[in-house]
């Protein structure tokens, strides 16, 4: 099939590989002319496990190709998925200027029937306007579907070529068979193809979110009450799990979610119901606790080091929102980094992917460090913000030996408190006592 996906962002990329890896030709067009050279290079703008080899691939199988020219890849395409970004205005709404300026431009180099995909996070009645502003711009056959995606970063590949579920969004029969005939292949071994009208489509990926982070917010808010009236969160969370009803997933307390997609989609779900006289206050909640947690870590390392960090070193293990990826959209590190520096903290941080995004938000105000064990010469408490995997299992009888102090502030409830007082550190986790 001829595809062309406008938009080579982080969805947009990671979709584009994955359908020319199934055998398609795919245009991916972008204005930044800078990075679009970059792509023909195989250079990926972004960390992504397997992305640039699933890029690169496709590139010398002629496959997949990158231009700027979207009339070009309008004209010589089928089906035409629309993957630029929506932004966040101050009032929590999707900007969805980038949406509209390409629906335009898809108007006006049709040349025959096309489907249109939103596959941008958009708010419910996108497709519509989308529909409308195409409408004004030709004269030719079209339909417009809502197709959200549900990638994880750190496992977006893998996400796109063994989904879950599909979710199409359509009010036609024809453009549901094109779709339909699109994503077979990624559904060999069963149909997971979800077929729906194109607003509740779009409500979907907001609902999807929005019940993750609400998720979390919910064990956060239990892991404080632990804390007060002497529980163990990790208990609890075993216990709760165990009821297939709940479920183990997104049950981890810590220092909250962040990244680019359940605070933007929360926010802009938030809007959606004000615009429609309706007060979500779930949804509210759990964007309020998830805000408060990282107040709440914070307090815990003045209340134990000292209101005034002067003179104190901090060491960060952890950048990004998560691991397996480079993003700092919405990371708790950055809150709390600059939090401590308020404090007139000195901190020593390093991350295996997001030294360089990091250096965007903090420039020369902290220290980067080569490697994790680096970071903590000297300091007198180490922050663990994200469970990257080599920190799981760290030399501790290094780290004591490094650290002034061995006080570790564990972000992610990673570590076995009990054994690491038996050697000799104090260690703070969200949900347990701490003594």
């Amino acid at each position: 099939m001829k595809v062309a996906v406008i938009g080579t962002g982080y969805v947009g990329l990671v979709a584009g590989a994955c359908i020319a890896d199934m055998g398609n030709d795919v245009i991916c067009v972008d204005k930044n002319i800078d990075k679009l050279e970059q792509l023909k290079q195989g250079v990926i703008p972004i960390y992504e496990p397997g992305l640039d080899e699933l890029v690169q691939s496709n590139i010398e199988e002629n496959r997949l190709i990158f231009s700027s020219n979207i009339d070009m890849a309008v004209k010589t395409s089928q089906i035409c998925f629309i993957a630029v970004g929506t932004p966040q205005e101050e009032d929590g709404s999707a900007d969805l200027q980038h949406v509209f300026d390409v629906a335009e431009s898809i108007g006006r180099a049709m040349n025959g029937y096309k489907v249109i995909v939103n596959k941008s996070t958009v708010p419910v009645g996108t497709a519509e306007k989308v529909s409308e502003i195409i409408k004004e711009n030709t004269t030719y056959p079209f339909d417009v579907i809502s197709n959200p995606e549900f990638l994880k970063q750190g496992n977006a590949v893998d996400d796109f070529l063994h989904p879950d579920r599909v979710i199409i969004g359509s009010n036609s029969e024809k453009a549901t068979h094109i779709m339909q005939e699109l994503y077979a292949p990624f559904f060999r071994t069963g149909n997971r193809v979800i077929i729906m009208d194109t607003k509740s489509a779009e409500l979907t990926k907001y609902a999807s979110n929005c019940f993750l982070a609400t998720k979390i917010s919910f064990m956060n808010e239990l892991a404080n009450l632990c804390e007060k009236i002497g529980a163990d969160i990790e208990q609890v969370r075993v216990g709760m799990s165990a009821d297939p009803r709940i479920g183990n997933k997104f049950l981890f307390p810590g220092i909250g979610y962040g990244g680019s997609c359940f605070p933007k989609d929360i926010k802009a779900l938030l809007n959606t119901a004000a615009e429609n006289n309706y007060d979500l206050s779930i949804i509210k909640a759990a964007n309020t606790v998830n805000k408060k947690q990282r107040e709440i870590f914070i307090n815990k390392i003045t209340e134990k080091l000292g209101d005034n960090l002067s003179g104190k070193t901090i060491a960060v293990w952890g950048l990004s929102f998560k691991p397996k990826t480079n993003d700092m959209r919405e990371a708790p590190s950055v809150t709390i980094i600059n939090n401590l520096l308020e404090h007139n903290a000195k901190i020593k941080a390093y991350d295996p992917k997001a030294i360089e995004n990091a250096k965007l938000y903090f420039g020369n105000e902290i220290e980067y460090s080569e490697n994790a064990y680096s970071a903590l010469d000297g300091a007198d408490a180490l922050l663990l913000l994200t469970e990257w995997n080599e920190f799981r299992r760290p030399d501790f009888d290094r780290i004591k030996s490094l650290m002034k102090t061995p006080l570790i502030f564990d972000g992610r409830n990673q570590y076995n408190t009990k054994s690491l007082a038996n050697l000799g550190f104090t260690c703070i986790q969200t949900g347990i006592t701490n003594s």
